[in-house]
């Protein structure tokens, strides 16, 4: 069986630690926060920014699925969309102030949200 095998320069890991670190700012995460919720050692994640290591596949998906940007934006073959998509203005507005609450409001959050889009799914279903 043929081994794919990626050659990654210096420059690559450059652009790639200030792509990483650009989009964590961008939403207000600290890089000990983000590791936390990739699930992995802060000297690990800081190493990355530092451009000395690059992630694995999976933690890559991760850190895409938790800055909310493709895999192809976060390893800069497309250009990064920085704002979500919400085209209700009073809903845009208020997930710009939510952003700034702490974590344990924003899951609070979170979880509402989730019950009223299951309910509003489940009235479809039976309406059908």
């Amino acid at each position: 069986m043929d081994r794919i095998v990626f050659q990654v320069t210096v420059q690559d890991m450059a652009a790639f630690a200030e792509r990483l670190k650009t989009l964590r700012e961008s939403r207000k995460l600290t890089q000990t926060r983000l590791a936390e919720l990739i699930g992995v050692n802060s000297r690990a994640y800081n190493r990355w920014e530092r451009g000395t290591f690059v992630p694995q596949l999976d933690t890559l998906v991760k850190i895409a699925d938790v800055l909310n940007v493709t895999l192809d934006e976060l390893t800069g073959r497309t250009t990064t969309v920085h704002e979500p998509a919400v085209h209700n203005a009073k809903l845009y507005a208020l997930l710009r102030e939510v952003d700034a609450l702490p974590d344990t409001d924003q899951q609070a959050l979170i979880i509402l949200m989730d019950s009223l889009v299951k309910r509003a799914k489940m009235d479809r279903v039976l309406a059908t």
